[in-house]
């Protein structure tokens, strides 16, 4: 019963936060990457992002599976996805949001720059969209990997 419990646990909880971090770690590197170059003001960069966090969820999702082995179904691996892709946005929006406010408070005014903009923008309703992109992101990735990862319906209807 305990064992059971801790199973549980370990797999729609710890599991997911962990690949969630490594997901993260992913695109903060890259992220830092294009900022030894100066590349990370271009917004065009960030549609790379969109591939990391692909390649993150279809590997998370592909270890889901084989841990679960035959209880894995299409259910439980969207959930998964849609779990790990959102914690792994929240972490790089809390990361971005550092970066931005702490550790180079210029990126805001130089990333707006290529926009032409008048209004101010601050960086709450740019740590906003970012969010709002990753989430949106982390749904559409997550819906076209289901249909790669789920089980054959010819492999459930014989079950």
């Amino acid at each position: 019963m305990v064992n059971q419990q801790i199973n549980f646990i370990m797999i729609h909880l710890i599991y997911p936060v962990r690949k969630a971090l490594l997901i993260t770690v992913a695109l903060i590197f890259y992220f830092i990457t294009l900022s030894f170059f100066n590349l990370h003001t271009s917004p065009i960069f960030s549609l790379f992002n969109t591939i990391i966090t692909g390649i993150g969820l279809f590997l998370s999702l592909k270890a889901f599976k084989m841990r679960l082995g035959k209880d894995f179904n299409y259910y439980k691996g969207f959930i998964f996805s849609i779990y790990t892709g959102f914690l792994s946005v929240t972490f790089f929006t809390i990361f971005f949001l550092i970066f931005i406010t702490e550790i180079q408070p210029l990126f805001l005014e130089e990333m707006l720059e290529s926009f032409y903009v008048n209004y101010f923008t601050g960086p709450g309703i740019v740590c906003f969209v970012v969010a709002i992109m990753g989430y949106s992101t982390v749904l559409v990735t997550s819906l076209m990997l289901m249909m790669y990862v789920k089980n054959p319906i010819t492999e459930l209807a014989y079950k």
